[in-house]
């Protein structure tokens, strides 16, 4: 498929697409627009894989220095990479779900400003801690 009609299709009707391959520019441009089609950068996880080695995994939005300090990032999309992380690379399946489901409860319960809520990084963060060890235990982590 050419990627000006995956790109129009990506935003038309993005559930007919699982797996996206392609070269890295315009794999870059195809996942930046996936992004923003499911609600922003903030709630993307990539993870880049090959036939062997352990892969990379990181969020779609990079560093985001342009806030940096702030405590507004929307901490979701490194958690969610971890989650693919923890599926696939440490072979832990139970762990990585466990962690999506306390990242889709802290969305619900703190929603950062970039959703239009106004947890702070840390407020979201303890909201999913709390979801996977109880209270006590999130403040000591």
């Amino acid at each position: 498929m050419l990627v000006d009609n995956a790109a129009m299709q990506l935003a038309s009707a993005p559930g007919q697409f699982d797996v996206i391959v392609t070269e890295n520019m315009f794999g870059d441009i195809l996942s930046d627009l996936a992004a923003a089609v499911t609600g922003g950068l903030g709630l993307a996880p990539s993870a880049s894989l090959s036939d062997s080695g352990p892969g990379l995994y990181e969020p779609v939005h990079g560093s985001a220095p342009d806030i940096a300090g702030r405590g507004i990032a929307n901490p979701a999309a490194m958690l969610r990479s971890t989650a693919l992380m923890l599926e696939h690379a440490c072979a832990r399946p139970e762990e990585a779900a466990a962690l999506d489901a306390a990242v889709d409860h802290a969305l619900g319960q703190a929603p950062t400003q970039d959703l239009g809520g106004s947890a702070s990084t840390e407020e979201a963060r303890e909201v999913v801690l709390r979801a996977l060890t109880g209270p006590a235990t999130a403040r000591t982590l």
